[in-house]
């Protein structure tokens, strides 16, 4: 059984807790992000791949998508983070976009 991508849902399984703050947030991130929910139902295993290498998925703050980002300092993690970005992105035709100097992507939505 899969599991249905809706603002509750995606929130629960991103960790932060369901109340109007975070919910107009990811409202507002997946308004923002062509075609969301054509692959929303992805982020849930990709935030399960990146789980033992130190990094997450999370809403960002300081732009309107969600943002894949490695907390790790090292090196085989980073490049294997970066790998697992790069085929999760390519396996569901998301555009991805890199944080210069920073071991972080935004999700900005489906490849055209």
């Amino acid at each position: 059984m899969s599991i249905k991508a809706n603002i509750d849902n995606l929130l629960t399984q991103l960790d932060y807790p369901l109340n109007d703050s975070t919910k107009k947030q990811l409202s507002d991130i997946s308004n923002n992000t062509k075609g969301f929910y054509d692959f929303a139902n992805h982020i849930f295993s990709l935030k399960d791949d990146l789980k033992r290498i130190d990094a997450t998925v999370a809403m960002s703050n300081s732009n309107p998508y969600l943002k894949i980002k490695s907390n790790s300092k090292i090196d085989l993690e980073l490049k294997e983070f970066e790998e697992i970005v790069h085929h999760w992105s390519s396996k569901y035709k998301v555009d991805v976009k890199k944080v210069e100097n920073k071991n972080t992507y935004y999700i900005t939505g489906k490849n055209s």
